[in-house]
């Protein structure tokens, strides 16, 4: 691993994932952020944005038309405005990480079913990796653009991906419920998101038809399709809840495996495939109120929690997992990747303890 400092820079980096982005690598030990771009800010100082910078950063946002080359570039674009700039931000750095969905689909026509009629650069798609390092860690290695995933996505497949890629779980249905804090809307303030409205709300916002069920078909199809097995779109069945939280995501996953399982094969199974992963562990406690995941107790970590339960009677298995929306889900999953990427080691700046309570 080498000692010098890898130049990087963040387009759009005035939101939460941005900020989230900025807290990182301005601490990482192998980063240096040369730039941030917010077209809305420029000149202000990034901590007057993102005030738990204060005392870490004296650099300013800049206009994305004076970016200079770098050697990592981060974009934090609203879903839509990276595909539009790729050409152009591929010539500024050799490797590129988007936090947009604009990368993340391979197949053309789930992207068209569940974001736009067209894709504005689909000649890009088969360029970019799915940037969870648990399930592509081998094609994340010298990768030179790469797609973050979505904060939901991410959590269904880190709770979901050992029981399909283990040959446990082949075929649909698999029923998902993800509870999701405000944070995950963005920083952009809208009547859903402004206080009164949201304060106290279990609020159903997307029953059927949320866009990261495309992502979970697609990377849970790979996987099934190693076994024999089809999973589709259509055999995804995912909901989404707004709930009172800032930070946080939980997902209550059910599917039904190919034959009789015990809760000793899913032992087995999860902790032959999370064994050597650094920010994956298993919670299935007997004792005490934390004896499943917990989004409260992963704020600000870059860790997913997975936890399990088999219902006997009907060999039903219920899957849950936890992770903060804007690290594991979104920013510090992007720098986890660019470690791989780098050859670095996985875990460099971004080794944090959780907080409680």
């Amino acid at each position: 691993m080498t000692e010098r400092r890898i130049r990087v820079s963040i387009v759009g980096a005035s939101g939460y994932v941005g900020g989230e982005l900025l807290r990182l690598l301005l601490k990482h030990p192998l980063t240096t952020v040369a730039q941030a771009t917010a077209e809305s800010h420029v000149g202000r100082y990034v901590y007057q944005v993102h005030p738990n910078l204060r005392g870490h950063s004296r650099l300013r946002f800049e206009p994305l038309a004076q970016l200079e080359p770098c050697e990592v570039l981060f974009a934090a674009l609203p879903h839509g405005q990276t595909s539009s700039l790729m050409d152009c931000l591929a010539q500024l750095s050799e490797r590129v990480i988007d936090l947009s969905a604009d990368f993340r689909l391979r197949d053309p026509e789930l992207y068209r079913r569940y974001y736009a009629p067209n894709h504005s650069q689909p000649d890009w798609l088969e360029q970019f990796v799915y940037g969870l390092p648990e399930i592509k860690r081998a094609e994340l290695r010298g990768a030179r653009y790469v797609a973050g995933t979505g904060c939901l996505a991410a959590t269904g497949l880190l709770g979901l991906y050992p029981l399909v890629a283990g040959g446990v779980v082949t075929s649909g249905p698999v029923i998902i419920e993800a509870k999701v804090g405000s944070s995950a809307a963005g920083a952009s303030p809208n009547l859903s998101t402004h206080h009164p409205e949201r304060s106290g709300v279990l609020r159903s916002f997307a029953p059927t038809a949320h866009r990261h069920t495309a992502e979970l078909a697609e990377q849970l199809g790979l996987a099934a399709a190693v076994h024999g097995g089809q999973l589709r779109s259509r055999d995804i069945h995912f909901s989404a809840t707004a709930v009172e939280l800032v930070r946080g995501v939980l997902i209550t996953a059910h599917c039904f495996p190919r034959s009789k399982t015990s809760e000793r094969d899913l032992w087995q199974l999860y902790r032959e495939y999370y064994a050597a992963e650094p920010f994956v562990r298993i919670v299935k406690e007997r004792k005490g109120i934390y004896r499943y995941p917990e989004p409260k107790l992963l704020a600000g970590t870059n860790s997913c929690e997975v936890g399990f339960e088999v219902d006997p009677d009907t060999n039903r298995i219920v899957i849950m997992a936890a992770l903060d929306n804007l690290m594991k889900g979104a920013a510090g999953n992007a720098v986890q990747a660019m470690n791989v990427m780098l050859g670095i080691e996985e875990t460099t700046g971004l080794d944090f303890i959780g907080l409680h309570p």
